[in-house]
């Protein structure tokens, strides 16, 4: 199972845009944070620390909603309107979509080829595929835009599985230090035994260790929140099957509903 996730590798391609920073907005929205500390993860401290906590659903004293401070390109997924979101400037979007595997997201990309924002909302894979692949996947495909090859060290890690309604829940992240960047990749799967498919998210969020804290409030956290206002505003289909949660009976399976 682990080659056949192997073969969905989608290769991020960096186009050059336009760039400029608002480092001192950016330094005014994490400075509260400098001493934050995660509740799970001594390791991770500062917006670092507090974007950990975020990916891993925990709560952060978050006293604003985080902003694009320099407004660039709008980005909406041709396929999944629901999938859109503006970016700062100096960035530009690559759609992700197939139908053999179906899947969908999006790769986020800096002009300069060092920052990375990948997020697949929706990838079914046929059978019962171990989450440990598919973060494996994840990791080795970051390493791979980066053309690392050496070794890292994985500063936290967590695991956790559930059961609902008979799906089985998974979620698995990491942060990571690779070379000179640091990189935070978080995996969900849902496991659906009626139909023998997995449903997995994921995402990528890379960039030069030196300027990590700083991206998660200039990219990362603006447009993960942009997301989260559009799933409020908006009927969620988490399955992508075109019936809204509301009215699906199996919210996580595409086969039914």
């Amino acid at each position: 199972m682990r080659a056949k996730i192997y073969t969905l590798i989608l290769a991020a391609t960096v186009i050059t845009s336009s760039c400029s920073k608002s480092d001192d907005d950016n330094q005014q929205q994490q400075g509260p944070f400098e001493n934050f500390t995660s509740s799970i993860c001594p390791n991770a401290t500062g917006p670092a620390g507090l974007y950990w906590d975020y990916a891993n659903a925990l709560p952060v004293p978050l006293t604003e909603v985080p902003t694009i401070q320099n407004p660039g390109q709008q980005f909406v997924h041709s396929g999944y309107p629901l999938l859109g979101f503006q970016m700062p400037q100096g960035y530009r979007a690559e759609e992700i979509s197939s139908n053999n595997p179906p899947i969908l997201g999006v790769n986020v990309l800096r002009n300069d080829n060092q920052v990375l924002w990948r997020y697949i909302p929706l990838l079914s894979l046929s059978g019962q595929v171990g989450i440990n692949d598919v973060v494996a996947f994840e990791v080795n495909s970051m390493f791979d835009f980066y053309n690392f090859n050496g070794n890292f060290n994985v500063l936290c890690t967590e695991t956790k599985t559930s059961t609902t309604s008979g799906f089985q829940l998974t979620f698995s992240a990491r942060l990571i230090q690779f070379g000179n960047f640091t990189g935070l990749v978080w995996v969900n799967t849902v496991y659906a035994p009626s139909t023998n498919t997995t449903s997995v998210a994921a995402s990528v969020s890379a960039a030069p260790t030196s300027e990590f804290n700083n991206v998660v409030f200039e990219t990362y956290l603006p447009i993960s929140f942009q997301l989260l206002f559009i799933d409020r505003e908006g009927e969620r289909d988490s399955d992508l099957d075109g019936f809204p949660d509301s009215v699906d009976n199996f919210p996580f399976d595409p086969d039914r509903h």
